[in-house]
């Protein structure tokens, strides 16, 4: 019988304590190791039994499991939220914690988490640091907007970012200080910086030949555009490990918590154990879907006789969801049946 010994790893910034233990549960090894590729991959050379290990996700946690991968005969990524055996204990030291993920997984009890492809990973990155240029840039443009307003500057608000207006309002203003206008010329070189800098990022996300063809599919979708499609492809991965729309929905933080105890159950607010980047993506694009798609206008208009409009763009959301879904799984372009066959649009 080939023996297997079980790693847990506790991760940090400088250092990763870890604890072997054998099939048994006995301590082989333990200890602590700097936090450089070069040392992890000498340290992992030198295991002379087969290893399946485990390690929390935290921020460091990626490039360390890409490291370690390739040695070993499994190695996964503990759900954070789930690890209430570490949190919840009287002591807690990294050895302890480096003790209890080589239990769990010795016993095949480790809340293990999705971990996305390293390609896909990069690309996700190049992504999210998009969503904060475009934030960077609306700060920008309500900077300027505030310094008109401080002055009592006039302007037209539609066309204040334009940049020909801008340039023309500029030589236009009095009993402004020069200041300001320095100030607005800086915020305005600072937004044109923001909005090059993120048009270039969807540049090099689009070169990707297989996103590509995946976000085209997703855009099939009416109310779908670029951005929702690529943060939807980037942020889930692998669509095939949702078993349902439901998990998917809830996985995007458009679902309610839920507390069932005694034949009782309590549905509370949004849960924020969620992907925010993915919920709020959804949140802005339903509430314009209703203008581009005539099955999702109907479904709001619905929900909002009920009275709630927030609802009602949550119902949207969650309709995006099962559409992207479908698509995805299906990789067959958007279709809408035909009325008599059934009202409701899926993918072919």
């Amino acid at each position: 019988m080939n023996e297997l010994h079980y790693i847990g790893f506790d991760v940090h910034k400088k250092t990763i304590s870890y604890c072997i233990k054998t099939a048994a549960g006995d301590v082989v090894e333990e200890g602590a190791i700097a936090a450089q590729r070069i040392v992890l991959r000498e340290w992992a050379s030198a295991r002379t039994v087969a290893w399946r290990g485990a390690m929390e996700a935290t921020l460091f946690s990626a490039w360390i499991y890409d490291t370690l991968k390739p040695y070993s005969a499994g190695l996964e990524m503990a759900h954070p939220a789930r690890m209430k055996a570490i949190s919840a204990g009287k002591k807690k030291s990294d050895t302890i914690d480096a003790r209890t993920i080589a239990g769990l997984v010795r016993c095949n009890l480790l809340p293990a988490c999705y971990v996305a492809a390293p390609r896909i990973r990069e690309l996700r990155r190049l992504l999210r640091y998009r969503s904060l240029v475009v934030s960077e840039a609306v700060r920008m443009k309500n900077k300027m907007a505030g310094l008109l307003m401080e002055t009592g500057a006039e302007y037209v608000k539609e066309k204040l970012h334009r940049k020909k207006y801008f340039a023309n309002l500029l030589e236009e203003l009095e009993d402004v200080p020069e200041s300001v206008i320095d100030l607005l010329r800086l915020s305005r070189g600072a937004l044109e910086m923001f909005e090059c800098t993120q048009r270039r990022l969807v540049r090099e996300l689009r070169a990707d030949a297989e996103l590509t063809d995946r976000v085209e599919r997703l855009m099939s979708i009416p109310a779908v555009g670029e951005i929702t499609a690529l943060t939807w492809a980037l942020e889930i991965g692998d669509a095939h490990r949702f078993r349902s729309a439901a998990e998917a929905m809830s996985y995007c933080g458009l679902t309610a918590a839920l507390k069932s105890s005694a034949g009782k159950q309590q549905r509370g607010p949004i849960s924020k154990q969620r992907n925010h980047w993915l919920q709020t993506t959804l949140i802005e694009a339903a509430k314009l879907a209703p203008r581009w798609n005539a099955q999702l206008a109907a479904l709001h208009a619905r929900e909002l006789e009920r009275g709630h409009r927030n609802r009602a763009t949550l119902a949207v959301a969650r309709k995006l969801v099962a559409y992207l879904l479908a698509v995805d799984k299906s990789t067959v372009p958007f279709q809408v049946r035909a009325p008599a066959e059934e009202s409701t649009p899926t993918a072919a």
